[in-house]
């Protein structure tokens, strides 16, 4: 494994991370907390030292679990979080998304109240989940500066979502010298992580990019395939079939980025995100053992030649030569737009 830094903070990550979103929920495939908690030891013992979870997760359990786990190695890892939805107040229903609070006073008492549950006197990673651009005003950037002056968090974060389409958040987040965006980013989805490494080069700005859904939802690293019949619950089965039609044939242009013995496609798919310099850690959905074995050992796979990375940006200029729709309508935003048409995005994506 290798290491990185988050933006200037000083928070050094693992170049593969852990989302702690499959553990102490079922929206990724149903599993036991003790099964979770030994996905978790199992990763730091692989070298993983980023576990990334989120107070919605479970509504608290992830983060529960993720502390347990964690508790007798805690200054050996990098423990990141997100708040804002408001769960303590609502309930969930389905996989509908929750009422969102962004304020001073929220952010200081959910800050505290995952503090508890993860069972340690700070957070190394403190991520808005899914803010719009314009939730984020002036009192909620002091609250944030106020939690890292009082050492209760050491980095500061925007996690984008919950599909890909969120350019003002990204960009606001960039400006205003947060850390880490985390951002749907990967082979097929590169809108709009290509944009934010521009933002951040043009800028000269320290934030780091962490990459989340880096195999597309399984069709990267092909735990998805014509023949897979997804578990209940699991929010992939969601998706249109045109969208899996598309990608398998997507795959199938991008065999050569395999190397026998060498790389697989999910660590290439991996290899391709750290290539780029703004990129400090890949998140990767882990649902089992055998998931934490193959792509912890990613950074230490054969990096991408030239050629291989060239004849990726060529085949995604191209939209792989596919002409078919993948059912999916296109960004979405919370400006009705105006970020996309700024920059001329036309990808459609989730």
């Amino acid at each position: 494994m290798h290491y990185r830094e988050l933006g200037d903070s000083g928070v050094e990550v693992s170049e593969v991370g852990f989302g702690a979103w499959t553990v102490g929920t079922d929206w990724w495939g149903d599993r036991s907390e003790e099964e979770g908690i030994e996905m978790v030891r199992h990763a730091f013992d692989r070298g993983i030292t980023l576990f990334d979870t989120g107070d919605v997760y479970g509504h608290g359990r992830s983060e529960e679990l993720v502390g347990e786990a964690l508790a007798e190695v805690r200054d050996e890892v990098t423990i990141g979080t997100k708040v804002g939805y408001d769960f303590y107040n609502n309930p969930q229903a389905g996989h509908g998304e929750l009422p969102k609070v962004m304020d001073a006073e929220y952010l200081h008492t959910a800050v505290e109240r995952s503090l508890e549950r993860l069972d340690t006197d700070h957070v190394d990673l403190l991520q808005l989940h899914n803010a719009n651009v314009d939730e984020v005003d002036e009192d909620l950037l002091e609250a944030l500066d106020e939690l890292r002056e009082s050492g209760k968090v050491e980095a500061i974060g925007w996690a984008l979502g919950p599909s890909i389409g969120w350019l003002a958040e990204g960009d606001a987040a960039i400006e205003n010298e947060f850390d880490a965006i985390q951002v749907v980013f990967n082979l097929f989805e590169q809108v709009p992580g290509q944009h934010f490494i521009e933002t951040i080069e043009e800028l000269d700005a320290d934030t780091s990019l962490i990459p989340r859904v880096p195999h597309s939802s399984g069709l990267l690293n092909e735990q998805v395939t014509p023949e897979t019949e997804l578990g209940e619950g699991d929010h992939r089965g969601f998706r249109p079939d045109e969208w899996y039609d598309t990608g398998w044939e997507k795959v199938d242009k991008l065999r050569f980025l395999e190397r026998d013995g060498e790389r697989t496609m999910g660590q290439a798919t991996i290899q391709w995100l750290l290539a780029h310099d703004a990129v400090a850690s890949v998140t990767p959905t882990f649902r089992t053992a055998a998931d934490i074995d193959e792509w912890a050992a990613a950074p230490e796979t054969p990096p991408l030649s030239d050629g291989e990375g060239e004849r990726v940006a060529d085949l995604y200029d191209r939209d792989f030569d596919i002409e078919r729709d993948d059912g999916m309508t296109g960004f979405r935003s919370s400006v009705e737009g105006a970020d996309l048409d700024a920059v001329g995005a036309k990808y459609a994506g989730d």
